[in-house]
């Protein structure tokens, strides 16, 4: 039974590393705890309670998660520390280990967070719980999210876990095998959002496009039943992979109602040789259709794309060959990441290795080509009449919201309004920011 009382008048500081989906977790947590009678403490304020919401996806994200747990340990040293999310499900006795961690949960118990912390905290007997033992077979929770925080978006988790076993990847092992809830219980937390003024939802999970492996339904059938919820006016898909980016889903998002031109697609590398050590479940002629089907149909959607340079047995002339075949796709953005080798992976049984130097020049290559590919797709914008949604302006930043196609756009501080914030406004493009980030707009 849990003990509300103990939760009444604290205070709670919340911290995420990682992906879109980790952040509509904790916003998630913030809410369940907020309903307990848990405020959210305010920056410099010592809390009672600190949430860490962690990453894995790299050796980087695992060292920056332990800095992390060890500076909020150091900062709220009176606080009832809890860390969960990928890392503390793989990690899970390393993290239980470090002094000032109370309670540590994995996949399947984030799910019933409030239980776990209800009785480690009544408890206070000073020890570090830990509830992160079950195998990737036994994950099976889904945890429902639809929150957007302190942001202006919503973020709506539509699916969990991933079936793909890339040869490089640990997330199958952080989140289990491919789950989701129904249709209808996605299309009712959309229907809360717009009741709550939302306008803009982005579906997260990870791997989007597996939608349907615990229901038996359709990512293009939840695709077309959240278009019909009304007030809601803008989706967008944070990635999806592309064996699973079906003709009939471009063509569906070409004319939607609320379904944006924007799209996220992990490519990987543009080398057919090093797709197959990845044991990615498609090749360059795949991708290069899938490009060309959403130009067609949408001349002026944003296309990003995630590329993985350095893996084991990217040879120099793989690499070459993946530059070019980037080079040549008509995509707007490059999100680019050196390999990292992760334990237990297949990866490590590839012979060739990248030497570090080498990877981070290879990363400012296609990180040079993808900011050439921007400002180009911005530049040809500028001038023309859009629609943007604005967002809330954190403390000393200029205004911005984003148009349908996912430009970045600024309003001068003289026209920012506090009022814009979750606002669609018209606003004519100008010309670029100081730093190129955005263009800067005149609202019309």
């Amino acid at each position: 039974m849990i003990d509300s009382s103990a939760f009444q008048d604290k205070k709670a500081a919340y911290f995420t590393l990682g992906c879109k989906l980790n952040f509509s977790e904790t916003s998630t947590f913030a809410k369940m705890l907020q309903q307990m009678g848990v405020q959210t403490a305010v920056k410099g304020e010592e809390a009672d309670l600190c949430l860490i919401n962690t990453c894995s996806v790299t050796e980087v994200a695992d060292h920056k998660c332990r800095q992390t747990i060890h500076r909020v340990v150091r900062e709220h040293p009176r606080a009832f520390v809890v860390v969960t999310g990928c890392y503390a499900q793989l990690e899970p006795t390393k993290i239980g280990q470090i002094e000032g961690v109370d309670l540590v949960l994995g996949a399947n118990e984030k799910a019933d967070l409030i239980q776990f912390l209800s009785e480690a905290w009544t408890r206070n007997d000073g020890k570090t719980t830990v509830h992160a033992v079950e195998k990737t077979r036994d994950i099976k929770t889904f945890a429902p999210s639809c929150s957007r925080g302190n942001r202006t978006r919503y973020f709506l988790k539509v699916q969990d876990g991933c079936n793909y076993f890339c040869t490089y990847c640990t997330i199958p092992f952080a989140r289990g095998f491919s789950r989701n809830p129904s249709i209808a219980s996605l299309v009712a937390q959309a229907e809360e959002a717009a009741r709550e003024g939302g306008k803009e939802i982005v579906l997260t999970g990870v791997n989007i496009g597996d939608f349907g492996q615990t229901t038996g339904e359709k990512f293009l059938d939840l695709v077309r039943a959240l278009d019909r919820v009304e007030g809601i006016q803008r989706y967008r898909i944070s990635s999806l992979e592309p064996d699973l980016l079906s003709d009939e889903l471009i063509d569906y998002c070409a004319q939607s109602r609320a379904f944006m031109p924007h799209f996220h697609i992990p490519l990987q590398s543009g080398s057919d040789e090093v797709l197959k050590l990845m044991h990615r479940r498609y090749d360059t002629a795949l991708f290069a259709q899938k490009i060309q089907r959403i130009k067609a149909q949408m001349p002026n959607a944003f296309i990003g794309v995630d590329v993985m340079v350095g893996t084991r047995g990217e040879t120099p002339e793989f690499f070459e060959a993946c530059y070019d075949f980037l080079h040549a796709l008509d995509i707007t953005q490059l999100h680019v990441f050196p390999y990292s080798e992760r334990p237990g992976t297949a990866a490590l049984r590839i012979p060739l290795v990248v030497a570090d130097k080498e990877k981070k020049r290879r990363s400012q290559r296609l990180l040079k080509l993808s900011d050439e590919k921007t400002e180009a797709f911005y530049a040809r914008h500028i001038g023309q009449e859009a629609e943007v949604l604005f967002e809330k302006a954190t403390r000393g930043r200029a205004m911005h919201g984003f148009t349908r196609n996912y430009i970045r756009v600024e309003l001068p501080p003289t026209e920012s309004r506090e009022e814009y914030d979750n606002q669609l406004l018209r606003v004519r493009l100008g010309g670029f920011n100081r730093d190129k980030t955005a263009l800067m707009a005149q609202i019309i």
